[in-house]
């Protein structure tokens, strides 16, 4: 499962990053890239790092199960190879997907100073940050195939960076750049998964106040 588990890295690599920075380059003369933000050790800068580790892990839990590292025997099955290989793929797929539905908007990073079209159709009318919640369905996918501790420590680092990044980078610039369209739909709409994480809608007496 160990080589399983690094094609499917390979793959979801080339596509979610090389080839969409191809892509991206091509339609807009642009890479999408914005890099780190915030200042060295900050919680923002702290969000990229701990998201690049999270791929490193990605990519070395496989190469530590062809090593010879053992897995964690309760996780050891076959059937839980098998849901994680099926995670893996439909992660992959809904990767495609959700870039494509950015658009010209797709972005790895923030640039605080530059306005980006706010999508909110397709399965952004499902869930406001359906990219991360594919990587991470991916991740776990990845890690239940060599689930060892460096596969399922990188999982762990994955969930905190996504969390992290989402609710102190980009939601906070979405709603400075966005402002009442972006609450409103953050009201209606869930963070990674349907319904869930909602923001509280500003109240009429809130806004009059303000």
């Amino acid at each position: 499962m160990a080589v399983l588990a690094l094609i499917l890295f390979g793959i979801y690599f080339g596509i979610a990053f090389v080839i969409r920075t191809v892509l991206q380059l091509r339609r807009t003369g642009d890479s999408g890239f914005r890099g780190l933000s915030g200042r060295p050790g900050s919680t923002r800068w702290w969000a990229g790092i701990l998201f690049a580790l999270a791929l490193l892990a990605g990519l070395l839990g496989p190469v530590a199960a062809l090593a010879g590292l053992d897995p964690i025997d309760p996780l050891e099955h076959t059937a839980i190879a098998t849901v994680g290989g099926a995670a893996a793929v439909a992660g992959i797929i809904a990767t495609v997907i959700t870039q494509y539905a950015m658009g010209a908007s797709w972005r790895v990073g923030v640039d605080a100073t530059e306005t980006t079209t706010l999508i909110i159709t397709g399965p952004f009318g499902l869930v406001r940050n359906p990219v991360f919640t594919a990587m991470a369905i991916t991740g776990i996918g990845l890690a239940l195939l060599t689930p060892n501790l460096i596969a399922l420590a990188g999982i762990v680092v994955l969930l905190i960076a996504l969390q992290l990044q989402v609710r102190v980078v980009e939601e906070p610039y979405l709603l400075a750049t966005h402002g009442a369209t972006y609450r409103d739909y953050a009201a209606a709409t869930g963070r990674f998964l349907p319904g869930i994480g909602r923001l509280t809608p500003v109240s009429p007496r809130t806004a009059r106040s303000s």
